[in-house]
């Protein structure tokens, strides 16, 4: 599968999570990858349902990806990255006049309370240690009643790649990726999923939605080889929410 990690042996050549040296790679791989545009976005898309009118904060937008179908369906919406290069490829997607900005969600996030309806926050949280400080924001810039959309690496997949690991432990793992031909490293921070509710609880959210969702209908046959060894359609990679910000 396209972004489907490999266990590392050496990652002392490269700098982990360095968007700004291959985040162009990673929007090419990204535009017609398994993981990204048959699993991930339609997912995402799925949960966050009809948004017209709505504000959305797209958390770490990457390439524009998500942001873009978003926009299509009537949501006014903003977005942020901490890779000034991923901003600049998700501008020339999107347009001058979209509303994206370089912010980091480990910083105080530069929007007002209660200025959004929901947030997308795709693929991002796992890169993060502490999960308290970006989900206080998260919550923050969320009126009351909105929604956060996440979704984050399956707890399940530490094990998987790491079977003599401590699953109940917070710890950092990292793996190589190929994108577009341009090898790279992603360093992610495994948590068990208790851990993960009780975050969000802690943070002043309700949990939803729980899924563990099966790939877009077509990625059947445009990805014939590689969903054969999964008779129910579904595969481990991420785990989504839809929290309420109470």
């Amino acid at each position: 599968m396209g972004r489907m990690p490999v266990t590392p042996e050496s990652t002392t050549e490269v700098v982990a999570n360095d968007y700004d040296s291959f985040g162009e790679a990673y929007a090419v791989e990204n535009e017609t990858s398994l993981l990204n545009a048959y699993y991930t976005r339609p997912a995402v898309l799925a949960l966050a349902g009809d948004v017209a009118g709505r504000r959305v904060l797209d958390a770490g937008c990457g390439s524009g990806t998500i942001f873009e179908p978003l926009r299509d369906r009537g949501a006014l919406v903003t977005g942020f990255d901490s890779s000034a290069t991923m901003v600049e490829v998700a501008r020339r997607r999107l347009g001058p006049d979209a509303d994206l900005r370089v912010a980091d969600l480990g910083a105080p996030l530069p929007f007002a309370d209660n200025a959004f309806d929901d947030v997308v926050a795709a693929l991002v949280l796992h890169y993060l240690e502490d999960w308290s400080a970006p989900l206080a924001e998260l919550r923050r810039v969320l009126r009351p009643g909105g929604r956060l959309i996440l979704a984050v690496n399956h707890p399940i997949l530490y094990k998987m790649m790491n079977p003599a690991g401590d699953y109940f432990a917070t710890v950092k793992w990292s793996a190589e990726h190929d994108f577009a031909g341009r090898k790279a490293v992603l360093e992610y921070w495994h948590r068990p999923l208790h851990a993960m509710t009780d975050a969000f609880t802690a943070a002043g959210f309700r949990t939803a939605v729980v899924s563990e969702p099966p790939p877009a209908p077509e990625a059947r046959e445009l990805f014939a080889d590689e969903l054969a060894r999964y008779p129910s359609g579904s595969f481990l990679s991420f785990l989504f929410f839809v929290l309420e910000a109470v």
